[in-house]
């Protein structure tokens, strides 16, 4: 293969960056946290309005590689048969600052995210057979499917969406993957789920957050929005709440600053990070719902960037 420094970037498209699973993806996370990472000094995101919806900028650093993330969010593109997220990732030797591949950014952010949600689940979710309720029907929901039967067992998948032909088509797809039940859905099904994840474009709850079950996990992902959520605030405010980073929940995270503006929490109170969690200190809490709320950050796409590129090379390579 092509990229390395003082060569033409490699091109990993799609299928390089998927090949490399969520299971992978979680653990080169884990270890950019274990090496000493610090999310709380990862750059902002910068968001540039545009026509069409919203341009991303997302560069870091950290190691032995750097990198920056392009990417659009484009909410009428799923009606042209489009991805509503695009871009592309560029990363580069660290010491050098050498560009070394360009990757598909929708596949890379198709990937980190459920990764990211996997390492959280690791920590958070109660071991054995899972009932795993999932809103939402687009990539990210398919994501998390894939990731969530790969390192867990669930006896049972509930998809809630709006478009039945979409529910069908992520059912089908849960039993290709060998999940014994999996059917449709309604918001009330939380009452009965071990972890309910959240992949939806919604800007407000999806559900009433009273019938969530204490030990249970929920994972929200849809929004990096202040003003948009997916959880509502009477479950913000009984749950142990982690997220990536404190200050970039509370730049981003809607789910925790609608409450916080409503004044039913105060800002303290996250109950820990994703650190937290990987390094043991803080553990899965059986007396109350615990929540994961990820805004997506710069430094898990270059951790996972990296990881598919030494992947690729090193196969390239025997």
């Amino acid at each position: 293969m092509t990229g390395g420094t003082g060569t033409a970037p490699a091109y990993l498209g799609a299928g390089p960056v998927a090949a490399l699973g969520p299971a992978a993806a979680a653990e080169a996370l884990a270890d950019a946290l274990r090496a000493g990472l610090d999310p709380e000094s990862c750059p902002h995101r910068t968001g540039v309005a545009a026509p069409a919806g919203e341009l991303l900028l997302m560069p870091a650093a950290a190691g032995s590689w750097a990198g920056v993330k392009i990417a659009g969010v484009v909410p009428g593109n799923p009606a042209r048969g489009l991805p509503r997220i695009t871009g592309s990732y560029l990363l580069l030797d660290g010491p050098t600052l050498t560009p070394v591949a360009l990757l598909d950014g929708a596949a890379l952010t198709a990937l980190r995210t459920p990764a990211v949600s996997v390492l959280a689940l690791r920590h958070l979710a109660r071991p054995g057979p899972l009932r795993l309720v999932l809103f939402g029907t687009g990539p990210q929901a398919r994501g998390h499917l894939e990731a969530v039967c790969a390192v867990a067992e669930p006896a049972e998948v509930v998809v809630v969406g709006r478009r039945p032909d979409a529910v069908a088509g992520l059912l089908g797809y849960a039993r290709e993957l060998g999940v014994p039940r999996a059917r449709a859905g309604a918001p009330a099904d939380v009452a009965g789920a071990d972890v309910v994840v959240c992949a939806t474009t919604a800007r407000e709850p999806l559900f009433d957050g009273r019938l969530v079950a204490p030990g249970a996990v929920v994972v929200a992902v849809g929004s990096h929005e202040p003003d948009a959520r997916e959880l509502d605030t009477a479950l913000v405010r009984s749950a142990a709440v982690y997220v990536e980073s404190r200050a970039a929940a509370l730049r981003e995270a809607g789910d925790l600053l609608v409450p916080v503006a409503e004044g039913a929490i105060g800002t303290g109170h996250v109950t820990g990070t994703l650190a937290d969690l990987v390094a043991g200190t803080h553990r899965r809490q059986e007396d109350r719902p615990q929540v994961f709320k990820s805004v997506g950050m710069a430094w898990e796409d270059l951790a996972v960037a990296a990881a598919v590129y030494r992947t690729v090379r090193a196969n390239s390579e025997t």
